[in-house]
């Protein structure tokens, strides 16, 4: 397979943040890549919600976008592939070298050239990490003893940052444990963490040089131990716990977090984002007050797109941000869709 090409300029140059100073600016048609039906179809969409194409699929599980913007990320329980923007053409990566393969999960660095793969097979769990679409290493990781499934059980997370691979997981006596897997310098092997106590994590995310985790007590920059740091919280959103992060990566610099409505037992919460501009207490805005949030996108066209329950809702982001109101409008109803992500359309400049 080829290696990702670098963005390029038009994508570069379509900075949310550099559009919210005001400076007009031609934004990209981008085409919207589903995974619906319970992970068994792909559906292409226009950026208006028109339907493109549709396309089967087996034990779908997530999809990403990727460095090159005319190809997309899907995650199988197999098999990690990319697909063309209509779904078609899949190239898959290479095996991670350890059978059987149980996919569950991935997590992409913030320049999304490097990819970490969680395999959980009845509780046996192996990650592999790829460099573009190299494989660079893959790992058995401790016995895991998953504590009696609760409401509020701290889920299963990755996260990847350089060649170094972040797991974090429930631990047995509460809270979760971090694991981190990477290959000694002068060594040809990775290398798994000791499981490292530390207080409840829901979810991970890249945000320029750091990894964050969404806390109980607001959204925190990890140490280079992998433990969340409390005086690194991020006052914008401040000191709440949220259970979902979504970032754009360079150079839109966008951070969305979400508490799940159903663990709060109320009907909508806020999903807020944040620009990494400012630091006043809660300053964050709002987007909507929403409910069953499964996933966010922010691509380079200057909208949020966001999957809640059977809708697709996009939102201006360039409004929202400059204070203008953030426009919500349904594009599609959808059947028990999981994952979405975008494309540029290969007519598209």
């Amino acid at each position: 397979m080829p290696r990702f090409p670098h963005l390029a300029p038009p994508l570069l140059l379509l900075s949310l943040l550099t559009a919210c100073t005001g400076t007009e600016e031609t934004l990209l048609s981008v085409r919207l890549n589903v995974l619906t039906d319970g992970g068994s179809t792909l559906r292409a969409l226009s950026a208006t919600g028109a339907a493109l194409s549709t396309v089967t699929v087996t034990g779908g599980v997530q999809v990403e976008a990727l460095p090159t913007p005319r190809r997309f990320l899907l995650v199988r329980t197999d098999a990690a592939e990319t697909r063309a923007p209509d779904g078609s053409d899949p190239q898959a990566y290479p095996a991670p070298g350890f059978t059987p393969v149980c996919l569950t999960q991935a997590a992409q660095n913030v320049t999304r050239d490097r990819l970490l793969l969680l395999s959980d097979c009845s509780g046996t769990q192996r990650v592999a990490l790829y460099r573009e679409t190299t494989l660079v290493w893959s790992a058995l990781l401790p016995t895991f003893l998953p504590p009696m499934q609760g409401s509020d059980t701290p889920p299963i997370r990755l996260a990847v940052q350089g060649d170094v691979g972040i797991i974090t997981r429930p631990r047995l006596s509460g809270g979760s444990e971090v694991l981190r897997v990477a290959v000694p310098a002068g060594a040809s092997t990775p290398v798994v963490s000791t499981p490292l106590g530390i207080p409840a994590v829901y979810d991970l995310a890249p945000y320029g040089a750091d990894i964050l985790a969404a806390t109980d007590t607001g959204v925190q920059r990890l140490r280079t131990t992998g433990e969340p740091d409390p005086a690194a919280t991020l006052n914008a959103l401040g000191t709440t716990r949220y259970d979902r992060l979504w970032t754009s990566g360079s150079p839109q610099n966008l951070l969305a977090a979400w508490r799940s409505n159903r663990l709060a037992g109320t009907a909508t919460r806020p999903l807020r984002v944040w620009n990494g501009v400012g630091s006043t207490l809660n300053s964050a805005p709002t987007v909507a007050e929403v409910s069953d949030l499964r996933d966010v996108t922010f691509p380079p066209d200057g909208f949020l797109y966001t999957l809640q329950g059977n809708s697709l809702i996009r939102y201006n982001t360039l409004s929202g941000l400059q204070g203008g109101g953030w426009a919500p409008t349904t594009l599609q109803t959808l059947t028990n869709p999981i994952s979405l992500t975008w494309t540029v359309p290969p007519t598209a400049p």
